[in-house]
């Protein structure tokens, strides 16, 4: 299929002028405008939202990392202190068994 010529094209558009007129195809015209212009708006509202839903995704996820990242904290410092406590408790039974022992080595003193 080929394009019409210049000449065809020139043609059409005079017999669309005859039969509706100049008014009628300028209002024609104006409302295919405004449609064009709706359809713009309507693509650009629907990226904007698609932006606000990907950012809001982003923030929960953020969000989820923090709490996360908050959770590990406290659960590392918790871990730390039962270490800390459990090492007291060794120092502790250490310092207990060390008192309880004497010393049992013989002196040059009595040896003799």
């Amino acid at each position: 299929m080929h394009a019409p010529s210049p000449m065809a094209l020139l043609l059409i558009a005079i017999v669309v002028l005859v039969l509706f007129g100049r008014g009628k195809v300028s209002s024609l015209m104006g409302e295919v405008g405004k449609g064009i212009t709706a359809f713009k708006r309507g693509v650009k509202d629907g990226a904007d939202e698609v932006e606000r839903t990907v950012d809001t995704a982003t923030d929960r996820a953020a969000i989820r990392a923090d709490r996360s990242a908050d959770d590990l904290e406290a659960a590392a410092a918790k871990a730390r202190a039962e270490a800390d406590r459990i090492q007291a408790e060794a120092d502790a039974a250490r310092a207990r068994r060390e008192a309880g022992l004497r010393d049992v080595t013989p002196r040059d003193a009595d040896r003799l």
